[in-house]
C-alpha cells in the first residue's frame, strides 16, 4: 500500500545507500525513462472501505479499525495473529506466518489500522493472511486511483518501488516524438497513457487494463512494434546501399553439374527457391534471406546449390550449424556431392586442434579450400577466408546471442575491402507469418513448403510411462524386421535439482540408465548411447554405427534433434515428452519417416501432466505440418522463447504480441516507411527510446 510520505528520488545507481536502491539497480531500474515503463502487473482497489459484516470469502477488500488484541503462538507454527475491530464492533484476523519485530510494534493494541488483503474463513471467524496495512488516523483519506502493484523483488518492497515509479513518471522525458498524422486514432499521447497505466482512477475497468486492450496499453504497443519496424527498415535499407560481389549462374557450370550428379529429382518448392536465391545473387546486392521448410524439406541441397553458384564465380562459402553432429551430417553430404566435382572442403570444429586445424585455415586463408563447413568454430578470429562471398547459417536461432552478433561482425570485417558476403539463413522451424512480418522484416523469406516424394507420414501416439513393457516389445519387433530405433531422454545423469516446470529432476531417467536398461530387456541387440558430453571421436563412432545399420536401438539426448538421417530408423520413442518444446518434440519426430518404411513416433509422459504439456501433446497428435505446429508453438511459448530471445536476457517485445496485435503490426508497418522518409530525426529518436542497445540484436 502506499505511504503518505513521498520518499525521495531514488538514489544514483553509481552509489546506492540502501538494499532497495541496489534492487532497483539488480533490476534495471536506473533511470526515470526505464521507471516509467516498468508498468504494473495488476492493481488493488483501496478506494473504499468495505465493513467486516459485508467482507466476502475470496474477495480482496480494505477494512479499517482499531487493533483489539496482538499476540504470537508457537502451535500449530510461530505465528503472529492480530484482532481488529471494525467501527461496527465486527472482528477480523490478520495471520502472519512470516513476521518481524517491526509488525509487532506497528500492530500494537489500540493503534488505527487499514488493511488490504484476500478474506477467507478460519476457525475463529473471517481472516486475511499477510495483509498489507498502515496505520492510519481517523480521518485519513482513502486512495483516489486503483493501487498498482509492480513486478518487484524480495529486496524491494511494494511502497519503495512505487514511490520511485512515480518520481520517474515525473522526470522521464515523455515528449511526443512521433508526428500527429501517425499515431492512430483514438490513442491518448504518450505521458497521458502512461500516467493512467500507472494510476487508473477508481471507476476504470480492470478487464481492459488486464488484457491489454485499453487504449493506452494500445498507445504503448504501437510505439514498440513502430520502432521494432522502423530499427528492421533502417538495417534493410542501410544493407542495400552495401555493395556485394555479383554472382551469376552460369549454363553447364558448377551448379549445372551439381544438379546433374544428384541422385534426385528437385521438388517444384526446392526449384523456386533456388531461383530465387540465384536472382539475389546475381544482383550485386548483399543477399539477407531466410530459407525455411519443415523437417526433410531439402535445405541441404539447395544451400549445396546455392554454394555452387559462389563458388563457381571465384567465391569462397561458409556453412556454419549450431551443433558438431549436425555440421558433420551437412559436411558428410557436401563432400560427397561436391568434392567429385573438384571442390575441396574445410572441416572447422572446436575439437578439430593441431596441425589438421592449421591446414584447414591454410586453405581458407590461401583460397585453397572453397567451402568450409563447421560450428561456430567458424567465426573465430583465427580463421580468414581468402575471398568469402557467402555464408549459410543453418538453425540460426540456435546460436546464442552473441555468437549471432559476432557472426555480423564477422561477414563485415571479411567484407571490409569493398564488397559484403551475402548471408542466407536456414531454419527447419518454420516462423508464422506474423513473427516472419515482425522479427525478420529485414530479411526476405523463402520457403519450402512441399517434402520430397517417397516420404511416408509418421503416427504419432502418446502413452503413459506404466506402458514401457509394450513399448519395449514393439522395440523387439521393429528390430526383428531389420529395423532401427531411436530413444531420447531428457538427462544425461540424475541431479536433485528441479527443472523449469518445478518437478524433481531426480525423478526423470537418465541416458545412462536407460541405455543399460534396453541393454538388458534387448539381449542380442546393440544398442548405442549418445550424449552431449561423449568425447567427438565417440560421438562420431555411435553415429557412424548406427547410420551403417551396426546399432539396432540409439539411446541418446537432443543431440540428435536436427541433422541425422538414417532412412531406416522407423520407431522414435521419446521420454518425458512432456518436458520439451513443441518445435523440439517436431525436430526429434523427424529423425524417423526419412525413408519409405512406415514410421511411429511414441511419446511417453509420467504423472499428472500440466496444462502446457497436454497442449503440447495433443499438438503433436493432431498435425505433422511444421506450419501448424509452429502456429501452436507460438500462442504456447509466446514470441521470445520460440525465436531464442530468451538468451539475451530480454523479451524481443515488451509490451505488444505479435499473435494479438495484428492490426497494430499493420499500422506500424505502414507508417515506419513514411516516417523513414519525412521524419528521420524522429524515426531515429524512436528508435533510440524504445530499443536503445536492443536495436543491435534485432539485426542478429
Amino acid at each position: 500500500m502506499s505511504e503518505a510520505d513521498p520518499l525521495p528520488a531514488p538514489p544514483r545507481p553509481t552509489a546506492p545507500q540502501s538494499a532497495p536502491a541496489r534492487a532497483l539497480e539488480r533490476l534495471g531500474l536506473t533511470t526515470p525513462e526505464a521507471l516509467a515503463l516498468h508498468l504494473p502487473l495488476r492493481y488493488e482497489d483501496e478506494t473504499r472501505l468495505t465493513p467486516v459484516a459485508r467482507a466476502r470469502p475470496g474477495v480482496a477488500v480494505v477494512v479499517e479499525g482499531q487493533i483489539e488484541d496482538a499476540r504470537v503462538e508457537s502451535r500449530p507454527r510461530r505465528q503472529f495473529l492480530v484482532t481488529l475491530r471494525d467501527a461496527a464492533g465486527d472482528r477480523l484476523i490478520l495471520r502472519f506466518v512470516h513476521f518481524y519485530p517491526s509488525h509487532q510494534k506497528t500492530l500494537a493494541p489500540g493503534q488505527r489500522v487499514r488493511a488490504h488483503g484476500e478474506v477467507r474463513p478460519g476457525f475463529f471467524g473471517h481472516e486475511m493472511i499477510h495483509p498489507t496495512f498502515k496505520v492510519v488516523d481517523a480521518d485519513a483519506p482513502l486512495a483516489d486511483s486503483l493501487t498498482p502493484v509492480y513486478p518487484s523483488s524480495a529486496q524491494l518492497p511494494q511502497a519503495y518501488l512505487r514511490k520511485a515509479v512515480a518520481s520517474g513518471l515525473q522526470r522521464a522525458d515523455l515528449a511526443e516524438i512521433l508526428p500527429p498524422n501517425t499515431v492512430p486514432a483514438g490513442l491518448p499521447p504518450l505521458r497521458q497513457a502512461l500516467a493512467f497505466l500507472h494510476h487508473p482512477p477508481a471507476d476504470a475497468r480492470l478487464a481492459p487494463l488486464e488484457d491489454r486492450s485499453h487504449p493506452a496499453w494500445q498507445r504503448l504497443k504501437f510505439e514498440e512494434l513502430l520502432a521494432q519496424q522502423l530499427s528492421q527498415m533502417q538495417a534493410r535499407r542501410a544493407r542495400a546501399q552495401l555493395a556485394a560481389p555479383e554472382l551469376p549462374s552460369r549454363e553447364g557450370a558448377l551448379r549445372e553439374q551439381l544438379l546433374a550428379a544428384l541422385p534426385f529429382a528437385l521438388t517444384d518448392a526446392q526449384q523456386r527457391v533456388c531461383a530465387e536465391i540465384a536472382a539475389d545473387l546475381a544482383t550485386g546486392r548483399p543477399m539477407h534471406r531466410l530459407l525455411q521448410g519443415d523437417v526433410g524439406a531439402g535445405k541441404t541441397v539447395v544451400a549445396a546449390l546455392s554454394a555452387a553458384v559462389a563458388m563457381d564465380a571465384g567465391w569462397q562459402c561458409a556453412l556454419m550449424a549450431p551443433t558438431e553432429i549436425l555440421a558433420e551430417q551437412h559436411f558428410a553430404k557436401l563432400v560427397q556431392w561436391l568434392e567429385p566435382l573438384g571442390v575441396k572442403v574445410a572441416w572447422l570444429t572446436g575439437s578439430r586442434k593441431g596441425k589438421a586445424r592449421k591446414q584447414a585455415l591454410d586453405a581458407l586463408a590461401s583460397g585453397g579450400a572453397a567451402l568450409a563447413v563447421g560450428t561456430h568454430a567458424v567465426i573465430q578470429d583465427d580463421v580468414q577466408f581468402a575471398r568469402l562471398g557467402l555464408a549459410i547459417v543453418d538453425e540460426q536461432h540456435r546460436f546464442g546471442v552473441e555468437q549471432r552478433l559476432r557472426l555480423r561482425r564477422k561477414l563485415q570485417a571479411e567484407g571490409r575491402a569493398t564488397l559484403e558476403p551475402h548471408l542466407l539463413m536456414m531454419s527447419a522451424t518454420p516462423i508464422p507469418r506474423t513473427l516472419a512480418m515482425t522479427y525478420y522484416a529485414d530479411l526476405e523469406v523463402s520457403t519450402l513448403d512441399q517434402l520430397p516424394p517417397g516420404r511416408t507420414p509418421i503416427v504419432t501416439k502418446v502413452f503413459a510411462d506404466t506402458r514401457r513393457t509394450e513399448v519395449i516389445e514393439r522395440i523387439r519387433d521393429e528390430v526383428a524386421r531389420g529395423r532401427q530405433v531411436y530413444w531420447v531422454c531428457p538427462l544425461i545423469e540424475e541431479s536433485d535439482g528441479e527443472d523449469l516446470s518445478g518437478k524433481s529432476m531426480a525423478e526423470l531417467r537418465n541416458v545412462t540408465e536407460t541405455h543399460a536398461l534396453l541393454s538388458e530387456a534387448l539381449p542380442g541387440v546393440q544398442v548405442g548411447l549418445l550424449h552431449g558430453r561423449l568425447p567427438p571421436v565417440e560421438k562420431a563412432t555411435v553415429m557412424a554405427g548406427f547410420s551403417a545399420g551396426v546399432l539396432g536401438v540409439l539411446v541418446a539426448t537432443t543431440v540428435i534433434e536436427v541433422g541425422v538421417d538414417v532412412p531406416n530408423a522407423s520407431l522414435m520413442v521419446i521420454e518425458h515428452a512432456d518436458r520439451f518444446g513443441l518445435a523440439q518434440l517436431h525436430q526429434l519426430r523427424g529423425r524417423v519417416g526419412r525413408g519409405s518404411v512406415a514410421s511411429v513416433c511414441v511419446l511417453l509422459y509420467s504423472g499428472p501432466l500440466s496444462e502446457t504439456g497436454k497442449q503440447r501433446l495433443r499438438a503433436m497428435v493432431e498435425t505433422t505440418d511444421g506450419f501448424e505446429i509452429a502456429r501452436r508453438d507460438l500462442e504456447i511459448r509466446g514470441p521470445g522463447d520460440f525465436m531464442g530471445a530468451r538468451q539475451s536476457g530480454d523479451a524481443l517485445l515488451r509490451f505488444a504480441d505479435v499473435t494479438q496485435d495484428a492490426a497494430l503490426l499493420a499500422q506500424a508497418r505502414h507508417v515506419a516507411p513514411l516516417l523513414l522518409d519525412r521524419h528521420p530525426q524522429a524515426a531515429a529518436a524512436q528508435v533510440a527510446r524504445w530499443l536503445g542497445q536492443r536495436a543491435e540484436f534485432l539485426k542478429a
